[in-house]
């Protein structure tokens, strides 16, 4: 029963981490003109809280131990539900950009803890990561699918589809917000590994480890794909010719395509290893896509491909962490140095493909720079190789400032 709750605590609130973003996608040009946003603009509505992921992720080391680990996440619940239910009286762009950067900072926070809530309470967390991606999967999916027939039974208000995703917060919070706090008090197999003199010392980012880097790097390429797609995807197609409601439906068999690969990806990993071969495989895929999406070929096929590179790489750089850390404290003080250093770069990508869309008038230039993101991040997955780091050093002067 206990595991049962505990996955459900882990399921509800990953559900939570990509509504906010992906719902605003299929509803873009729309919202552009209502609230008078340029291309460049109009990306920051993705861009920004990928950027707060990057920024407030460290603070959730500090915030954890000041808070528990449990208690915090349930406070960044709150922050990404009354964010998004703010968008219901958004009518300007300042307002719309506010929201973002509200629930970027909730998802910042919660991101890294997830991870170790997963090393703390589960004895094979390499295979509960798979929940965990797919649940984020799923709120990718429900966000992209429904903003667009939601739009159309909330009487044609962009602002009350884009708000409704506050109601997932409310759920989860059900799970987190006292209950959680007693199951996960609990001694459990995973928290085992956790040692006296590791929480005596608070938690450090391991940022002298070069190994850490080359997670980071990785990291950040992915999601620097992940989000690109993401915000962009609907009016590339869309500019091939198809009509609005085609290209929301091709973004959402996107997301879909994610959810088995997701789920799937981290068992046959922790069971097969030679984890690069499904590193590289799985960019491979999105390589494949992207060369797609460049020809006459259906979108339809193309966002197969994507789906399943994205889909597979997105658990794996979560795995990483946890896959190679100690116990808990390591894998939130490493998480969040991936997640910190990761989403700021890749922050960058909805916003460069929007900026090179509004200087060249068309979306083929930024694709190509998009191909050669995905070409780098085969040469770091060959570096991260199939072996693990040694342990997560802990150094004085690698403290969270605070």
């Amino acid at each position: 029963m206990r595991f049962i709750f505990l996955i459900m605590a882990l399921f509800l609130a990953s559900l939570n981490l990509r509504p906010v973003i992906t719902s605003v996608s299929p509803l873009l040009g729309t919202i552009q003109e209502t609230l008078g946003m340029n291309g460049s603009t109009a990306s920051l509505l993705t861009s920004l809280p990928v950027l707060c992921m990057g920024f407030f992720a460290p603070a959730a080391v500090k915030l954890s131990k000041r808070w528990t680990l449990e208690r915090t996440i349930a406070y960044c619940l709150i922050l990404i539900g009354a964010a998004t239910a703010a968008r219901y009286v958004v009518n300007t762009a300042w307002l719309m950009l506010a929201t973002a950067f509200l629930a970027g900072m909730g998802i910042a926070i919660i991101g890294p803890l997830l991870s170790g809530f997963i090393k703390k309470n589960f004895s094979n967390p390499s295979s509960v990561v798979g929940v965990y991606s797919m649940a984020m999967v799923i709120g990718a999916a429900l966000g992209s699918a429904l903003s667009v027939p939601l739009q159309n039974k909330l009487n044609h208000s962009w602002q009350a589809s884009v708000a409704t995703w506050s109601v997932l917060a409310v759920i989860a919070l059900f799970f987190w917000w006292r209950p959680i706090q007693k199951t996960a008090n609990t001694p459990s197999p995973g928290a085992a590994g956790i040692s006296s003199a590791a929480v005596n010392n608070g938690l450090k980012l391991p940022l002298r480890n070069k190994r850490a880097w080359l997670l980071t790097c990785f990291f950040g390429m992915m999601a620097f794909m992940f989000y690109s797609i993401t915000a962009w995807l609907p009016p590339i197609v869309q500019e091939m010719g198809y009509d609005k409601r085609t290209a929301g439906m091709i973004l959402t068999l996107f997301t879909l395509v994610q959810i088995p690969v997701s789920f799937l990806l981290p068992i046959l990993v922790s069971r097969f290893q030679h984890r690069v071969v499904w590193l590289i495989g799985c960019s491979v895929m999105e390589l494949v896509g992207l060369v797609l999406l460049q020809t006459s070929v259906t979108p339809w096929l193309t966002c197969i491909f994507l789906g399943i590179g994205a889909g597979g790489l997105f658990p794996m750089a979560l795995m990483l962490p946890i896959d190679e850390a100690t116990n808990m404290e390591e894998v939130n003080a490493l998480s969040a140095m991936t997640q910190s250093g990761g989403y700021i770069f890749a922050s960058l990508g909805p916003l460069s493909v929007g900026m090179i869309h509004d200087y060249t008038g068309n979306f083929p230039p930024a694709i190509l720079g998009l191909t050669v993101v995905v070409l780098i991040m085969i040469v770091v997955q060959f570096r991260i190789g199939n072996r693990k780091m040694k342990p997560v050093p802990i150094r004085e002067n690698e403290k969270i400032s605070g």
